[in-house]
């Protein structure tokens, strides 16, 4: 088991770091919401098997006061009593996870409509720019072997 990353990658690469980090912050600023964009993040990130990233979202969703039982069912939202996520979430979710299956299983023409019915066309690509955001954090992450913190940095 690795204690520490590979190398230091944000170190070694400011700009990019910096252009990452601007992503994300569009990303939340966008009109989804924040829970909505954490919801995506943490789901994305489970997947994903990113835990610096699922460590993240997850204290996130906590300071945002989620009831933890509703975050503790993220990953198995589809069996989750309705009033655990919105049908709207749910569709995001849905997204998230044909999105995220791409090269090997595309988003089928059922995927898209039911997103259609419940996100605009500009709420589409903010949700699938943010998709695709956390899915390059967690390849950053997880490929690199950047570690869940003993202790949170402060702010986080």
């Amino acid at each position: 088991m690795m204690t520490q990353a590979r190398i230091p990658f944000f170190q070694l690469a400011p700009a990019n770091l910096q252009a990452m980090i601007a992503l994300s912050g569009s990303v939340k600023k966008s009109s989804l919401g924040i829970r909505l964009v954490e919801l995506i993040n943490l789901r994305v990130s489970q997947i994903n098997g990113c835990g610096v990233c699922v460590d993240m979202h997850w204290r996130d969703l906590i300071k945002q006061e989620i009831e933890p039982r509703h975050l503790n069912a993220i990953a198995g939202w589809r069996e989750a009593p309705p009033s655990f996520f919105s049908e709207r979430e749910r569709a995001a979710l849905n997204w998230a996870e044909a999105v995220n299956a791409l090269p090997h299983k595309q988003p089928s023409d059922d995927d898209f409509n039911l997103l259609k019915t419940h996100f605009s066309n500009t709420e589409i690509a903010e949700l699938s720019y943010a998709i695709a955001t956390i899915r390059a954090w967690n390849v950053i992450n997880a490929s690199l072997h950047n570690q869940i913190p003993e202790v949170p940095p402060p702010g986080f």
